[in-house]
């Protein structure tokens, strides 16, 4: 019988930097290697291990009956050694003997054919009896190591959007039964998919199909409906594990690998995000193997933010990159996670792999079990947050949401771009301000910002029109972008004034939009492809667009022009509305076009800029006497600082302005 800490509880309070790793002793369940691993995790200064992930069938190796006698060793020995666990509840890739027991659970493809479980992520997670035994796998796990010393967080699942979608024909059929909840009749259902066109009606549920697209613009209202289905029982499956884990293991943290958009199988996370279920949102964090290049980490950085949304709780890499990175450049990722609230730095992996898919995935240690300097990278860092781990995690405090919407990805996969790399564009935009900024699903935010960005929101529901035009009435200022408020939440292209729902509180009629490389061909400037200059205040600035937009101002103000075509075409409006302002850029969302507006924004709302650095320095003030920096060029950067301050992280003394080298951090206290 294990008997509960109360560290944990003590654990919530107390501010701690967790280094750690992932670890597979389910590969050979040998003792005396456990034992050596886990001195050598000790020696490097590692605090938590991952474990259990992609492991049902070690713990269950065939239906109901249960192993966990060698992993209670594994789990004893984490405990002796002060190693905290985070166990996760595996229930994906499901066991073959449960595929072979229930078929219904097999991936039949678009084509409709079955595909054997050859690779991870093989099963059909709405179905019925994947459920169930899912259910039944997470509520023995957590009850038999709910309790125990050495757990830290149970992990919920890993990677879940990843995996292919089902169609078969049990798949089919909860379909169906979730369209009858939402449309009651197929006349509403008709209405809402548009079914006049092409001869598509339907006289009965029983009628409807999978809406498998045959090229890019194929039936958007099913598609739109079809993967919020999908969506829908991901989740499902995700709080039933959750509430097992709460019942169960009440103390226990949840934290989970969050990959929810991968393109596989990309479903609606804010569901989660938003319960306030999940107490440490957590993610894979994998930069590339680059240290000089600098878009792998802002990559990763933006899937920190596009996970944590507005959570004021710590964030978690659960995992973290090892394989080929080249050295320096993992504790250089290290610290740019802290000035995004992360608390965890676990490696991906502990040791080079044997076997399987990964085999050639390389770990801390060779594949002979010695160390390599991968593992001294990993030491060092936990030896350096160490010595500042007592300021942190850093709480991120913005004035400015970034507007994520599920339905406006899905949707926009019929544009040339995606409202997922519009989003991040926007993320760039504070990323090199140093100043931070939220994630934040409208529909489900009290949107306290100055400034709100919708960048490339394709649907615009009732819901989030309403709480947009709330927000400007109130004071707000809202930059709205190219391809955004153009279907409503059946996924049909409004047949009123765009921007929909909006155009009164951005004053604007969208008419249309045109084709640049096309209008090129009469350019005043002789350009050619997606190129076109846009005047922002006088300043001419060069920048790229598939398409733009055909504004015409019914009360707004223009304060930017494309230039470069055969006459002006307005393409950034500004609109006042109640106490606020409603301002419309007419194309996707670039850094050079919007940088010029945000700076001036920045000013008029008097928000908090970043900490005054060289530029390719991160940085931001963690409290009112303490500054993270971390250059991120190969050059040495000088940090302008009156007055004596003190280096925790290096143990110096300066006085005035300081350096820091090349791809290193520094960490300081003004005196």
């Amino acid at each position: 019988m294990f008997i509960f800490s109360f560290s944990l509880i003590l654990s919530l309070k107390s501010q701690e930097l967790f280094v750690g790793t992932n670890y597979h002793p389910h590969d050979d369940k040998n003792i005396e290697k456990i034992k050596r691993d886990i001195r050598l995790m000790k020696e490097a200064g590692l605090s938590v291990v991952r474990l259990g992930h992609l492991a049902w069938d070690s713990y269950e190796p065939s239906e109901g009956k249960f192993d966990f006698g060698w992993f209670d060793k594994v789990m004893d020995l984490m405990n002796d050694a002060g190693i905290k666990v985070i166990l996760d509840i595996a229930i994906r890739p499901a066991p073959i003997w449960l595929h072979h027991k229930y078929p219904s659970i097999d991936i039949v493809d678009a084509n409709g054919d079955v595909r054997y479980p050859n690779h991870r992520y093989m099963e059909d997670v709405g179905d019925p009896m994947y459920q169930k035994y899912a259910v039944r796998y997470a509520d023995t796990l957590t009850k038999h190591y709910g309790k125990h010393p050495a757990l830290m967080a149970f992990g919920i699942d890993n990677e879940s959007g990843d995996g292919p979608i089902s169609y078969s024909e049990t798949a089919r059929k909860r379909f169906i039964t979730w369209l009858k909840k939402k449309y009651s009749t197929p006349d509403n259902l008709n209405r809402a998919w548009a079914t006049q066109r092409w001869s598509r009606r339907l006289n009965q549920f029983e009628e409807v199909g999978f809406p498998v697209a045959t090229h890019a613009a194929d039936v958007p209202e099913r598609m739109l409906d079809f993967r919020r289905f999908v969506s829908e029982e991901i989740n499902q499956i995700l709080f039933k594990v959750i509430d097992k884990v709460n019942t169960n293991a009440p103390r226990a943290l949840l934290n989970t690998n969050a990959w929810y958009y991968s393109p596989l199988k990309y479903f609606d996370y804010s569901a989660i995000a938003y319960s306030g279920k999940m107490t440490r949102e957590g993610c894979g964090f994998y930069p590339g193997n680059s240290l000089t290049t600098n878009w792998g980490v802002m990559g990763a950085l933006f899937g920190i933010a596009r996970i944590q949304f507005e959570s004021t709780n710590p964030f978690w890499c659960s995992e973290f990159t090892t394989m080929t990175a080249v050295p320096n450049s993992i504790r250089k990722s290290a610290y740019a996670t802290l000035m995004y609230g992360n608390q965890m730095v676990c490696g991906w992996t502990w040791q080079s792999m044997h076997s399987g898919e990964e085999q050639y995935l390389e770990g801390m240690l060779d594949w002979d079990g010695i160390p390599n300097r991968k593992y001294d990278e990993y030491k060092k860092i936990a030896t350096e947050f160490k010595k500042i781990e007592k300021y942190f995690p850093y709480k991120v405090q913005a004035e400015v949401g970034l507007a994520f919407s599920f339905p406006g990805q899905i949707a926009s996969a019929y544009f040339p771009e995606q409202h997922d790399n519009q989003l991040q564009a926007c993320f760039d935009l504070f990323y090199h301000r140093n100043m931070d900024a939220r994630v934040v699903e409208i529909s489900k935010s009290s949107l306290n910002y100055k400034l709100l960005f919708v960048p490339g929101v394709a649907v615009m529901d009732e819901t989030t029109a309403s709480k947009i035009r709330e927000f400007v009435n109130n004071g707000g200022t809202v930059v709205m972008t190219g391809n955004s408020a153009v279907v409503d939440e059946t996924g049909k292209v409004f047949a009123s004034t765009h921007p929909g729902r909006l155009n009164d509180v951005f004053g604007i009629r969208v008419g249309s939009f045109e084709e640049t490389e096309s209008l090129n061909e009469i350019s005043k400037r002789s350009f050619r492809g997606k190129k076109i200059e846009v005047n922002y205040q006088g300043k001419a600035i060069n920048t790229e667009s598939a398409r733009f937009d055909v504004i015409e101002s019914k009360g707004a103000a223009i304060l930017a022009n494309i230039t470069s075509l055969d006459k002006d075409y307005p393409v950034i409006t500004s609109n006042k509305y109640g106490k606020g302002r409603a301002i419309y850029v007419g194309i996707p969302a670039k850094g050079e076009v919007l940088n010029p507006l945000l700076d001036d924004l920045i000013n008029e709302l008097s928000m908090k800029k970043g900490p005054d650095v060289p530029s390719g320095v991160m940085a931001r003030q963690i409290d009112k006497n303490h500054f993270l920096y971390l250059n991120v060029t190969g050059e040495p950067k000088e940090i302008p600082v009156k007055g004596k301050s003190r280096s925790i992280l290096f143990d110096k003394e300066y006085t005035g302005n300081f350096t820091i080298a090349a791809y290193e951090p520094e960490f300081i206290e003004i005196n």
